[in-house]
């Protein structure tokens, strides 16, 4: 797609049938060009991948040039398996990285339109980079975060236009997962929510509006199961590789409890599932003993290399 060119009517050509009213007349209107994405991890550069891959420029920022660098070789090598499975030629892996910029520079996300913060699970962090933020980007720009389980009107309260900032939370692996959920703190404006419903539809994912609670839909739903899969090991129920077949086989599902854990990270489960506790009071979401304990020695999953499986 040439540079300048409205993604709305294109991507509306192939979907016209899918998408709700409401997001086909914001598809066609909104004026989107450029898309910030700050965060140095797998889900910055496959939030970046998809925003690319939809037509959208990127200026994907990292605060050291060897992780801002990393994350564009991730880009590439995600391209390259696209290649190799026929998903994409290489003429179009050629044009989607030609879309992605890597920057150390926060002030190179002065001409965004939307800007999508996926740093550490952090409130304080969160807080001040928005309010960083809102002194470089238009008072009309989008600011969004895609915390899984943060209060979104907290992160909100740094913003100089909090009616501007929205939850755009994708799931990982980025690219593979074709949900998002957009988050309405009491804040937001209804044209932030419309525009941010119709920008991730553009970015060809299924799209469900939540409220601004722990955990949102997901993952409220997500690990009080994962929690309880711990402590049926804890309790000897069987092992860790017969409860995983057990879901797999028995429930159809295409990964165990504890392999998800492992590609979750523990350290992010162990802060989902606090984040839980504290908003809802349930012992459902009472971390397990055997959780806090492994993130304690360093086990964090697929990222350390050993969690509840060894990947050495």
């Amino acid at each position: 797609m040439p540079k300048g060119e409205p993604l709305g009517l294109l991507y509306l050509d192939c979907t016209r049938n899918l998408v709700a009213p409401g997001v086909k007349r914001y598809i066609e209107e909104m004026d989107i060009r450029r898309v910030g994405v700050l965060g140095s991890g797998i889900m910055g550069s496959g939030i970046a991948e998809c925003v690319a891959e939809a037509g959208f420029d990127v200026t994907l920022r990292s605060r050291k040039q060897e992780t801002a660098d990393q994350m564009r070789v991730n880009v590439e090598k995600s391209l390259l398996r696209k290649i190799e499975k026929g998903r994409i030629t290489e003429d179009g892996a050629r044009a989607i990285m030609g879309r992605v910029t890597v920057t150390t520079d926060i002030e190179s996300l002065r001409g965004c339109d939307v800007v999508i913060e996926s740093v550490i699970e952090d409130l304080g962090i969160k807080q001040h980079l928005v309010r960083e933020l809102s002194t470089i980007v238009s008072p009309n720009a989008i600011m969004a975060t895609n915390t899984s389980t943060l209060p979104v009107v907290a992160i909100a309260a740094g913003a100089t236009h909090p009616e501007r900032v929205c939850g755009i939370h994708f799931f990982n692996p980025a690219t593979v997962m074709t949900l998002v959920e957009v988050v309405r703190p009491v804040t937001a404006s209804d044209e932030t929510i419309e525009t941010a419903v119709a920008f991730a539809t553009a970015c060809n994912k299924e799209v469900v509006t939540v409220k601004d609670r722990a955990g949102f839909i997901v993952n409220a739903l997500l690990f009080p199961y994962l929690n309880n899969a711990i402590k049926l090991f804890e309790c000897g129920m069987g092992t860790i590789e017969e409860i995983d077949m057990s879901m797999r086989g028995g429930c159809g599902f295409p990964m165990g409890p504890f392999a998800l854990l492992d590609m979750v990270g523990l350290d992010t489960s162990l802060a989902i599932l606090n984040a839980l506790h504290e908003e809802y009071g349930d012992a459902n979401y009472a971390p397990a003993p055997l959780l806090k304990r492994m993130v304690s020695a360093g086990y964090l999953g697929r990222k350390s290399k050993r969690g509840f499986f060894d990947y050495h």
